[in-house]
């Protein structure tokens, strides 16, 4: 293939991806998990990772981002909106970093690990996009919004059992779930577009 038409490839590629990741979380955004909204975009964030590399990841991830926070401001993502009413900049900033990690981190794994092994660096991968995800919001609530954590476990809680089973640990469960039950899928797509660049 062509460099010209391997970049239309790669454009195409990431701009279906782009779509997928908005319309996902868009749609899991009104799902019923509050305080936070299940994050399904994860798996299209690692597919584009594994197949345009972590530079890709970091963009898909970064788009995600960008989604999260308008679901934020505009009050569609309960407990976003009230990360972004108590600090606007903080929320942005935790948001971005989070999706951007994600994908990145994803990508850097996929890198190392598939040279082995096909699977074992789709599988890592997909297991790393939502502990960098969650792990990086976890420490951003705890450093910056512990008010509005302190809000959420109520007075006398405990934050730390707060956060993991009671906020968003039911959620990042599923999210990981799904990535590991996913991953047959991932291998199938990374495979069949590579075999299609090359």
């Amino acid at each position: 293939m062509s460099k010209t038409n391997e970049k239309t490839f790669r454009l195409v590629g990431l701009g279906m991806l782009t779509a997928i990741i908005v319309a996902l979380q868009v749609i899991t955004t009104y799902f019923p998990t509050k305080p936070f909204a299940i994050t399904l975009a994860l798996i299209p964030i690692v597919i584009g990772a594994a197949l345009y590399g972590p530079k890709a990841g970091a963009y898909l991830g970064a788009v995600f981002s960008v989604v999260v926070i308008i679901m934020c401001i505009f009050g569609v993502d309960v407990g976003g909106a009230m990360v972004w009413n108590a600090n606007p900049a903080l929320c942005v900033i935790m948001c971005m970093l989070k999706g951007t990690m994600a994908g990145f981190v994803a990508g850097l794994v996929y890198s190392a690990l598939a040279k082995k092994n096909n699977v074992l660096g789709a599988a890592a991968a997909a297991i790393c996009s939502p502990i960098v995800n969650t792990g990086i919001f976890y420490i951003g609530m705890l450093l910056f919004f512990r008010p509005v954590l302190e809000a959420w476990v109520g007075e006398g809680g405990n934050l730390l059992y707060g956060i993991i089973f009671t906020l968003t640990g039911v959620n990042f469960l599923v999210e990981l779930a799904v990535n590991i039950v996913l991953v047959p899928i991932v291998v199938k797509v990374v495979d069949a577009v590579k075999k299609n660049i090359g």
